[in-house]
This record gives structure tokens, C-alpha cells and sequence, in this order.
């Protein structure tokens, strides 16, 4: 069973999904992908995992980094949770590439090389968006392209996280603008 709630926050609203394992989704009102694997099978109903979530939004909206994370569970491929887990290790307030993503993924498999583009699909379908971190994901020359929730979503959680701004642009056209 998937349980759900509504959260308000800074940005709008915001729908959490858990199930008994961990947090399975969180979506900005709109977002791209919103709601991705949710099935009609869901409850709105408060749980622990999705307090724990609450609370971890709370303490992140209020500019501070939380010292805890909610347990999650998130759903996707082999591939995608690889990169999902490359994106917690993202530190607050910092910033990676696609690229070195990619480098990283690679090293991890004994590749020679990995795909950038992949790496964005998996980053763009993270179903746990700002607690599994991919706004802090950017183009390798600073573009802020690539963010489902919006590029002005993804610029006020860098701001609030007090990321160096000053060398990051707005693409005139890309993806997720």
C-alpha cells in the first residue's frame, strides 16, 4: 500500500508517497514526471516514514541542512539507483556535473566511459526530488538546465542551500526550463 500526504512549502505544494519501507516519491505541484509510478491503490494517510519526511522538509526549508535522512525507497532501475545514490552523496550546498556523474558511474562499473545524456534521464526521474538531491546537478559549464520541478525551483534550492550562484546561467532553450 502507498500512503500519501500533502506538504506546503516555500515553493507550493508538495505530495509525499511511502509505503512500509521508505519514502517512494516527492513531487512538486507540476512538476515534470509528477506522480510517476503512484497507482490508484494509495491512501492519503500520515505514517512515521512520511513524518520523518515532514520534518525533514521543515528543518531544510528553514535554510539549515538536515543531520538525518527519512528512510527512503526509491523505484527505479539498477542504473537509476546507482545514480541516485551518487546524488546523496552530493554535499549541501555544492554542486556536481553531469559529467563527473558519468565518471563516477563509470569508475564504479570499470567502464572506460559512461553517457552524460543517461546520466540526466536517471537525474531527471528521481521520484524523491530535494531530499535525493538532483538540483544540485548542473551542466558542465554551468548551465542550470535539466531540473523537472523548474529552473526557478531548482535556483531558490540553491540559493537556500547558499550555493555560489556566480557562475551558474539560465539556458535561453534546453530541457526541463
Amino acid at each position: 500500500m502507498i500512503f500519501t500526504e500533502h506538504y506546503d512549502s516555500p515553493l507550493g505544494g508538495i505530495l509525499l508517497a511511502a509505503d512500509e519501507i521508505g519514502l517512494t516519491g516527492l513531487w512538486l505541484d507540476g512538476q515534470k514526471y509528477f506522480g510517476g509510478h503512484l497507482s490508484a491503490e494509495r491512501r492519503t494517510q500520515e505514517t512515521p516514514i512520511l513524518t520523518e519526511a515532514r520534518r525533514w522538509l521543515d528543518i531544510y526549508f528553514t535554510g539549515r541542512e538536515p543531520d538525518f535522512l527519512p528512510p527512503l525507497h526509491p523505484v527505479g532501475s539498477v542504473f537509476r539507483q546507482a545514480v541516485w545514490k551518487i546524488l546523496l552523496q552530493i554535499p549541501y550546498g555544492k554542486t556536481t556535473t553531469y559529467g563527473e556523474i558519468a565518471r563516477q558511474l563509470a569508475a564504479q562499473q570499470g567502464l572506460e566511459r559512461m553517457s552524460a545524456q543517461a546520466v540526466g534521464g536517471a537525474v531527471g526521474h528521481n521520484e524523491i526530488s530535494i531530499i535525493i538531491p538532483c538540483h544540485r546537478v548542473v551542466g558542465t559549464n554551468g548551465s542550470l538546465t535539466g531540473y523537472a520541478g523548474g529552473i526557478d525551483k531548482k535556483i531558490k534550492l540553491l540559493e537556500l542551500e547558499h550555493t555560489d550562484m556566480s557562475r551558474f546561467f539560465v539556458p535561453k532553450k534546453g530541457t526541463a526550463l
